[in-house]
């Protein structure tokens, strides 16, 4: 809902829980109001008319007040946007007009031939802002373009949480107080990173199940910078958007334009649980193709073959796979090309003729036939130097002429920013999708930018822009011709995660860390931000000897991997059929609670720090409880789980005992305690009668 005050210079949106304000002042001033518990109309125009902040030497009287602060003028605070034309730098806007339609607000300022349009959507209780940049003077350089700066009340102690890791350790939970001066995380990669996930949040002492909790989340799959700041009168404010640096975005001629990514926010005071499940929600209505349709258990092929690929064992591997249960059978790296290393084929994206002589229609039918979908592996952005394309056009990828070109992986990276490279792509896996009935693709994407170079281009850093919109838009027009075709999003496991890509993906791939443990904390920091419908998770081979050579038994492995998408990655051939069997129950058990996990709201009862990690889903009249006990003290026994979300007014039936529980329910789970060398795990189901 969006309200306007009678003079037209206060707006209002409100969601079920929240509202959000601002203010435009005589003077053009667009100073920021409320953002918090939901209030009236009157309550924000009654915080318009409270006088501002005493006047102090060397400080400004906006610095911490203003809505989105530009470059120039009585400000000192990091800007939002910073401009340069060949004269001078710095914004001084007027104010236009509003516009009110539908759900979203837009407030239109000019500066010089400059339209700059703040884009305001209340979504439930998630805000989404970004701003629009419209060129009608003479030609300009963005050398900054935040989509949005938020104003956060005055409180005392405030928290920062932030999402760090690496490869293989992504999406780890950190928190530490916020002191003064600035704090800024982002990537400089050209694409998420693995270092950090786009979503900051700021509390004063909240829990997991009360306070006050601030998050904000950007939708930008390239290079990005967040920078949380405590101004020097304890005023907090948070701005975000594209690019890490200010050393420019993009050169604006006349007639041209550039719409910031969204960068969304929201308030919750139901604790951190209460703002994930926000978040969740919010994604599933607005972001996540499709979120409705609950995604398919998977195999894939790539740790049962690496490289070593061919089409009969790819057939035996369905086959193992159908048995269990599989419903999506997946051919990864190496089925292209000259592809039987890392060393070739990249950008060849046609099927190798000694491996799939009659390319790949003949494998799908018989993956459907088994009554599976068939999917494929593919890294549209990346070239081996040994490679027909590379050899037909070696001026395709980004490189500093004069300079080496550093290779990651044996490879380089295409410039996507460059209109010949997107013609070529889309004709390339158009090509690929309609030759044969193929349901889904894995969307790889393993190594950064370095070179980001474009020789013979009048503005050469545009490509950190142009290169993720060419990305959204080749991705927008393969939806659109294949709307059958499901997309995963994968950059060496989690580099690539953010509300951009997922608004064009149906899961993306959290890791490349399958080991049942290690998933514990990074699934667990996931779910902060991102629902477990779009967070794919698999089985793989004990020991885990891709990474750290642990063991876990089959049980283990299954229950850490069910709390998302679930998947099977090991090597069928090798499993025995004891462990065949069991696996077949475990998909057969997924199917059952697929609809809970994979849209319920998500309770994390127990985090992973310490014995036991247990997490819970409530959808409907079903609740669904994944327990893994990951290590005891002295054979203590395991407290018990007291479960979230349900009525307390009701009775609920426990599926595994036949119970009846009422009110806050206390479930005694039966892990198997005194364990050696072992982890154990269970599943619990509760119904309401």
């Amino acid at each position: 809902m969006i309200e306007i005050g009678e003079d037209g210079r206060t707006w209002l949106l409100s969601g079920p829980t929240s509202s959000y304000a601002l203010r435009l002042t005589d003077l053009d001033e667009l100073l920021h109001l409320h953002w918090g518990p939901r209030i009236t109309l009157a309550d924000a125009e009654s915080l318009a008319v409270l006088p501002g902040p005493p006047y102090r030497p060397f400080e400004s009287r906006l610095d911490g007040r203003e809505e989105y602060p530009v470059e120039g003028g009585p400000r000192f605070v990091r800007p939002a946007l910073s401009v340069r034309t060949q004269e001078r730098r710095g914004t001084e806007w007027r104010f236009e007009a509003y516009e009110a339609d539908g759900d979203e607000l837009r407030l239109r300022f000019a500066d010089d031939g400059l339209g700059i349009t703040l884009h305001y959507r209340m979504r439930g209780d998630v805000v989404e802002r970004w701003v629009t940049l419209a060129n009608e003077g003479p030609s300009l350089e963005l050398l900054r373009a935040d989509s949005a700066t938020w104003t956060l009340p005055e409180r005392d102690g405030w928290r920062l949480s932030q999402l760090h890791g690496r490869w293989a350790a992504e999406s780890r939970l950190a928190r530490s107080p916020l002191t003064y001066g600035e704090k800024v995380i982002g990537s400089r990669r050209g694409h998420t990173g693995h270092q950090h996930l786009p979503w900051v949040a700021l509390d004063n002492g909240a829990s997991e199940e009360s306070g006050e909790v601030y998050g904000c989340a950007l939708g930008w799959s390239g290079s990005w910078r967040i920078c949380v700041a405590q101004l020097p009168d304890a005023r907090v404010q948070i701005s975000g958007g594209a690019g890490y640096d200010d050393s420019g975005l993009l050169r604006l001629e006349p007639g041209e334009s550039f719409t910031a990514p969204v960068f969304a926010g929201l308030w919750s005071d139901g604790g951190f649980g209460a703002a994930s499940r926000t978040w969740h929600a919010y994604q599933r209505a607005f972001v996540i193709p499709d979120a409705d349709q609950d995604r398919p258990v998977l195999f894939n092929s790539w740790e049962a073959t690496h490289f070593d690929i061919s089409e009969e064992r790819q057939r035996e591997l369905a086959r193992r796979a159908a048995e269990m249960g599989v419903e999506l059978f997946v051919v990864d790296d190496g089925w292209f090309g000259a592809r039987t290393s890392d060393r070739a084929g990249l950008g060849d994206w046609t099927p190798n003729p000694d491996r799939f002589p009659q390319g790949l229609k003949p494998l799908a039918d018989d993956v459907h036939a088994l009554g599976m979908q068939f999917g494929i592996w593919v890294e549209p952005e990346m070239v081996n130097p040994d490679s027909e394309l590379y050899r037909a056009h070696p001026d395709w990828v980004q490189f500093q002429p004069g300079r080496t070109r550093t290779e990651f992986r044996n490879q380089l990276v295409l410039n996507l920013a460059r209109p010949d490279v997107q013609e070529y792509l889309w004709e390339q896996l158009d090509s690929l999708l309609s030759s044969a009935p193929i349901d889904y693709v894995k969307w790889d994407f393993n190594r950064c930018f370095t070179d980001a170079g474009w020789p013979g281009e009048p503005y050469p850093q545009k490509l950190w822009v142009e290169h993720v919109e060419a990305l959204y838009g080749l991705l927008d027009r393969l939806r659109a011709e294949h709307p059958g075709v499901a997309f995963e999003s994968c950059s060496g496991g989690g580099g690539r995660i953010d509300l951009g890509v997922m608004a064009r993906t149906d899961q993306v791939w959290t890791s490349d860390n399958t080991d049942p443990l290690d998933r514990l904390a990074i699934q667990h920091g996931f779910s902060q931000i991102h629902p477990a419908r779009i967070m794919a998770a698999w089985v793989t081979d004990s020991p885990n000897a891709q990474l750290n050579g642990r063991s876990s038994s089959l049980r283990f492995r299954f229950v850490s991997a069910m709390a998302g998408v679930l998947g099977v990655g090991g090597d069928l051939a090798d499993w025995s059929e004891p462990e065949l069997v069991e696996a077949r129950e475990w998909v057969d058990l997924y199917k059952e609670i697929r609809p809970v996990v994979q849209r319920g709201d998500l309770y994390r009862l127990r985090p992973p720090e310490g014995g036991l990690s247990a997490v819970q889903y409530v959808h409907g009249d079903e609740t669904v409880v994944l327990a893994l006990l990951q290590a005891q003290r002295h054979g203590e026994p395991v407290a018990p789980l007291r479960l979230r979300g349900l009525d307390p007014s009701a009775a609920y039936e426990c599926h595994e005992t036949g119970e009846v529980h009422r009110g806050a329910v206390l479930l005694h789970h039966g892990l198997r305690t005194g364990l050696r060398g072992d982890f154990d795990a269970t599943v619990i189901r509760l119904r309401r009668m």
